[in-house]
Protein backbone atom coordinates (compact mmCIF):
# COMPACT_ATOMS: atom_id res chain seq x y z
CA UNK A 1 0.00 0.00 0.00
CA UNK A 2 2.68 2.23 0.90
CA UNK A 3 4.37 1.68 -2.22
CA UNK A 4 1.38 2.68 -3.82
CA UNK A 5 1.11 6.14 -2.39
CA UNK A 6 5.06 6.44 -3.44
CA UNK A 7 4.56 5.82 -7.01
CA UNK A 8 1.17 7.82 -7.44
CA UNK A 9 3.74 10.91 -5.08
CA UNK A 10 6.28 10.23 -7.78
CA UNK A 11 3.71 10.33 -11.00
CA UNK A 12 2.27 13.91 -9.39
CA UNK A 13 5.75 15.07 -9.04
CA UNK A 14 6.57 14.15 -12.78
CA UNK A 15 3.54 15.70 -14.27
CA UNK A 16 4.37 18.78 -12.86
CA UNK A 17 8.15 18.92 -13.34
CA UNK A 18 6.67 18.36 -17.13
CA UNK A 19 4.53 20.73 -17.46
CA UNK A 20 6.39 23.50 -16.14
CA UNK A 21 9.11 22.08 -19.01
CA UNK A 22 6.89 22.62 -21.42
CA UNK A 23 5.60 26.25 -20.14
CA UNK A 24 9.56 26.82 -19.71
CA UNK A 25 10.33 25.50 -23.59
CA UNK A 26 7.27 28.44 -25.07
CA UNK A 27 8.39 30.63 -28.14
CA UNK A 28 7.96 33.92 -27.77
CA UNK A 29 7.62 34.75 -30.91
CA UNK A 30 5.14 32.59 -31.60
CA UNK A 31 3.40 33.70 -28.12
CA UNK A 32 3.48 37.08 -29.99
CA UNK A 33 1.45 35.77 -32.80
CA UNK A 34 -0.93 34.09 -30.22
CA UNK A 35 -1.37 36.87 -28.11
CA UNK A 36 -3.60 38.44 -30.95
CA UNK A 37 -6.18 36.66 -29.39
CA UNK A 38 -6.11 38.47 -26.23
CA UNK A 39 -5.46 41.40 -27.46
CA UNK A 40 -8.88 42.32 -28.34
CA UNK A 41 -9.78 42.43 -25.00
CA UNK A 42 -6.02 42.92 -22.83
CA UNK A 43 -3.25 45.52 -22.95
CA UNK A 44 0.04 45.12 -22.12
CA UNK A 45 0.57 48.82 -21.43
CA UNK A 46 0.33 49.77 -17.86
CA UNK A 47 -2.68 51.22 -16.39
CA UNK A 48 -4.84 50.63 -20.00
CA UNK A 49 -7.46 48.62 -18.96
CA UNK A 50 -9.78 47.75 -21.73
CA UNK A 51 -12.92 44.81 -21.64
CA UNK A 52 -10.27 42.77 -19.29
CA UNK A 53 -7.94 44.51 -17.60
CA UNK A 54 -4.43 45.44 -18.38
CA UNK A 55 -1.49 42.17 -19.04
CA UNK A 56 1.58 44.72 -17.95
CA UNK A 57 2.85 42.60 -15.38
CA UNK A 58 0.72 39.71 -14.72
CA UNK A 59 3.59 37.59 -13.86
CA UNK A 60 4.08 37.22 -10.03
CA UNK A 61 1.14 39.60 -9.67
CA UNK A 62 -2.46 38.58 -7.37
CA UNK A 63 -5.51 37.95 -9.16
CA UNK A 64 -8.48 40.76 -9.05
CA UNK A 65 -5.60 43.57 -8.17
CA UNK A 66 -5.23 45.67 -11.71
CA UNK A 67 -6.61 49.04 -10.48
CA UNK A 68 -9.22 50.81 -12.08
CA UNK A 69 -11.11 47.88 -13.49
CA UNK A 70 -13.65 46.28 -12.09
CA UNK A 71 -13.49 42.22 -11.49
CA UNK A 72 -15.77 39.99 -10.85
CA UNK A 73 -16.11 38.99 -7.08
CA UNK A 74 -15.20 35.19 -8.19
CA UNK A 75 -12.01 36.92 -9.97
CA UNK A 76 -11.50 39.79 -7.08
CA UNK A 77 -11.74 36.77 -4.63
CA UNK A 78 -9.90 34.05 -6.01
CA UNK A 79 -6.13 34.60 -4.27
CA UNK A 80 -4.38 33.41 -7.43
CA UNK A 81 -0.41 34.51 -7.79
CA UNK A 82 -0.13 34.51 -11.48
CA UNK A 83 3.03 32.29 -12.64
CA UNK A 84 3.79 30.19 -15.51
CA UNK A 85 1.97 27.38 -13.81
CA UNK A 86 -1.47 29.21 -12.77
CA UNK A 87 -1.76 30.88 -15.99
CA UNK A 88 -1.68 27.73 -17.96
CA UNK A 89 -4.37 26.37 -15.89
CA UNK A 90 -6.39 29.65 -16.36
CA UNK A 91 -5.53 29.85 -20.08
CA UNK A 92 -6.75 25.92 -20.77
CA UNK A 93 -10.28 26.63 -18.98
CA UNK A 94 -10.64 30.07 -17.69
CA UNK A 95 -14.06 29.00 -16.33
CA UNK A 96 -13.10 25.70 -14.91
CA UNK A 97 -10.27 27.69 -13.30
CA UNK A 98 -11.86 30.40 -11.75
CA UNK A 99 -15.95 29.64 -11.78
CA UNK A 100 -18.22 32.74 -11.56
CA UNK A 101 -15.01 34.79 -13.58
CA UNK A 102 -16.58 37.19 -16.51
CA UNK A 103 -13.93 36.29 -19.32
CA UNK A 104 -15.78 35.10 -22.02
CA UNK A 105 -12.64 33.54 -23.56
CA UNK A 106 -13.21 29.51 -23.81
CA UNK A 107 -9.66 28.99 -23.80
CA UNK A 108 -6.50 27.92 -25.40
CA UNK A 109 -6.95 24.59 -26.39
CA UNK A 110 -3.37 23.76 -27.83
CA UNK A 111 -1.00 23.74 -25.40
CA UNK A 112 2.14 24.34 -27.35
CA UNK A 113 -0.16 27.92 -27.70
CA UNK A 114 -0.52 28.09 -23.91
CA UNK A 115 3.32 28.47 -23.68
CA UNK A 116 4.08 30.34 -26.19
CA UNK A 117 1.29 32.91 -25.09
CA UNK A 118 3.00 33.02 -21.63
CA UNK A 119 7.02 32.74 -22.68
CA UNK A 120 5.61 36.41 -24.50
CA UNK A 121 4.07 37.58 -21.47
CA UNK A 122 7.73 36.81 -19.62
CA UNK A 123 9.59 38.34 -22.56
CA UNK A 124 7.02 41.32 -22.02
CA UNK A 125 7.73 41.54 -18.03
CA UNK A 126 12.08 42.40 -18.73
Amino acid sequence: MKTLGFIALALVLFGTIAARDAIAAGDAAKGQHVFNQCRICHSLEKGRNLVGPSLNGVISRKSGTVEGYRYSDAMAKAGIVWSDETLAKYLKNPREYVPGNKMSFAGLKSDDDIADVIAYLNQQAK
